[in-house]
């Protein structure tokens, strides 16, 4: 049994105006799929360029493992030359992954190689992220700190991308005092008996190839998994919502640091607790929910 999921919408090509009123106003996800062939990342973009003009360069890298009180908030679990990094990507599957980078700090020529969508959103210049990936690597089910409205593309292959709207959050195990689910549910092949809300959940999904942009509103939750090796680009706009701009202080501000804290004082027992209480406080929603039908 799989998940509920519907394909995303998509579209060629789209003007600023529809974007707007017709995903960006109603928070709704859509994939363009020709909206960076006029940039020169379009033919340029692929591993072997990135290891010619980053190669040089010592990059973050973060696999799979689970959660642990040890690690500070985004701390990488390891460090490799970007040269190394891409040649263990094309030579076999990889769990490491390097996660919200901001390369182009360190290699701004790769400025020049794509140009800033007038769609709409009001982009954070300061932010152009990117992500890679080995094949069939997964990045755990979140959805980001800040709840900006997110233009994802990807570049060399093939990403699927699961999101789900933040109404669905009570059907996913949020761990308290966190971005993210459970991580021990697996995605794809989701335990239904042992996670039964899942089945209520109404998500969507796309497979992105090369160029290809994905939509993400704000406060979606996002689960990706590699395809084959790749990479990403994110741009992002301030949440638009005035509930979700209060969201987003409170986790920048406030539950970020106490769950730091807390880590430190109760070590591993914090993580488990919260783990625990993401099953509890899902059943008890699901209860509830039952009752109303």
């Amino acid at each position: 049994m799989k998940l509920n999921l519907v394909e995303i919408p998509r579209v060629k090509t789209i003007s600023k105006e529809d974007f707007y009123k017709n995903y960006v106003k109603k928070q709704k996800p859509v994939v363009v799929e020709q909206l960076t062939e006029d940039w020169p990342a379009y033919q340029k973009w692929n591993l072997e360029y990135i290891k010619e003009v980053a190669g040089d360069k010592i990059v973050p890298l973060y696999d799979d493992r689970p959660v642990s009180h040890k690690d500070g908030f985004n701390e990488a679990h390891a460090k490799m030359k970007m040269a190394d990094y891409i040649d263990l990507l094309k030579k076999e599957p990889t769990n490491y992954r390097i996660f919200l980078y901001n390369l182009m700090n360190e290699v701004p020529v790769l400025r020049e190689d794509f140009k800033w969508p007038d769609i709409g959103l009001r982009l954070i210049r300061q932010l152009p992220m990117l992500f890679f990936g080995g094949e069939n690597a997964k990045v755990f089910i979140h959805y980001d700190i800040d709840y900006s409205n997110i233009l994802h593309f990807h570049f060399h292959g093939e990403k699927q991308c699961i999101l789900f709207d933040p109404e669905q959050t009570p059907y996913l195990y949020k761990v308290p005092h966190s971005l993210i689910s459970r991580e021990d549910i697996d995605y794809d092949n989701p335990d239904f008996e042992k996670f039964p809300a899942l089945k209520k959940a109404q998500g969507l999904v796309c497979n992105l190839k090369h160029g290809e942009m994905l939509y993400m509103p704000e406060g979606y939750w996002h689960y990706m998994r590699y395809v084959t090796p790749g990479f990403s680009m994110s741009l992002r706009a301030f949440p638009m919502r005035i509930s979700s701009l209060a969201k987003a202080g409170y986790n920048l501000l406030i539950m970020r640091h106490f769950d730091v804290l807390m880590r430190k004082w109760k070590g591993q027992a914090w993580i488990d607790y919260k783990n625990r209480k993401a099953v509890e406080n899902t059943n008890k929603r699901l209860k509830l929910s039952s009752r109303e039908y």
